[in-house]
């Protein structure tokens, strides 16, 4: 698969993971590394970037016009991909995850291939908690939700009060800004920041590098080239956590 040109799939399958999330099934496989991404272009709509959950398939939340799109869509329509772009995952030895809500769609192939041992999941409510049965059967799972309807009640933050970092090599995390941020500062406090690999997810236009709507200031990384997966230690040094950019390329505070 030529990664500049967008090929037409047909979506075989759909389904409703929670109430707000659909995987999206098409039929072929797309060649990729855990963590990269691949756009998909939503006929007449729009063409955003979204994670792989596994070789051929994508995990979306009803975010936009697009997602909303996708939601719209029946088994047997077709939309366009190009990629896999990105960096991916580079986890090796013992690996811990930490994902909160469709966060833990680019840490599935981790799991699926047997390289996660324990996984925090966190999610709003206990039907937002996105592949708890498919990740128990391959990992130690601990769940947390906002409002304690499973597991802990609170943020799956707080769960990592109950691992002990220095048992994992690599610590792999998705989710929400604010919540990856608030990780990597515990991961700091501790001593472990360089062992986290953190999958940022930001407005995107191009996918190679070009339009720099993807731009992490102050180095100029950007997410679509040198990520979409990052190590604590550089993040520590950018504006991770605080600012992103939005469709004008204006700055805004998250």
């Amino acid at each position: 698969m030529d990664e500049q040109i967008p090929i037409a799939v047909t979506l075989r399958e759909i389904i409703q993971e929670t109430p707000s999330i659909k995987t999206f099934v098409f039929d072929r496989e797309v060649t990729a590394r855990p963590g990269q991404f691949v756009m998909v272009w939503v006929p007449g709509i729009d063409e955003i970037p979204m994670a792989l959950s596994s070789p051929s398939s994508i995990t979306v939340q009803k975010v936009g016009d697009a997602t909303a799109a996708l939601f719209g869509m029946q088994e047997g329509d077709r939309i366009g991909i190009r990629g896999p772009y990105g960096n991916g995952f580079t986890l090796t030895g013992r690996t811990l995850a930490i994902a909160g809500g469709v966060g833990a769609s680019p840490l599935l192939p981790l799991v699926a291939a047997g390289q996660v041992d324990v996984f925090l999941l966190g999610a709003r409510t206990a039907s937002e908690l996105l592949f708890a049965d498919r990740i128990r059967e391959m990992a130690t799972l601990m769940v947390a939700t906002d409002d304690g309807t499973a597991g802990h009640h609170g943020f799956v933050t707080d769960l990592t009060s109950r691992v002990d970092f220095a048992d994992f090599s690599g610590i792999c995390v998705c989710g929400p800004e604010v919540m990856m941020a608030a990780v990597l500062g515990i991961l700091d406090r501790e001593g472990y920041a360089d062992r986290g690999e953190f999958s940022l997810h930001r407005y995107m236009k191009c996918g190679v590098g070009l339009c720099g709507s993807c731009c992490i200031d102050p180095h100029g990384l950007r997410v679509c080239r040198d990520g979409p997966v990052f190590s604590g230690d550089v993040l520590l040094k950018s504006e991770f956590g605080h600012y992103a950019r939005d469709a004008s390329g204006r700055r805004y505070r998250i």
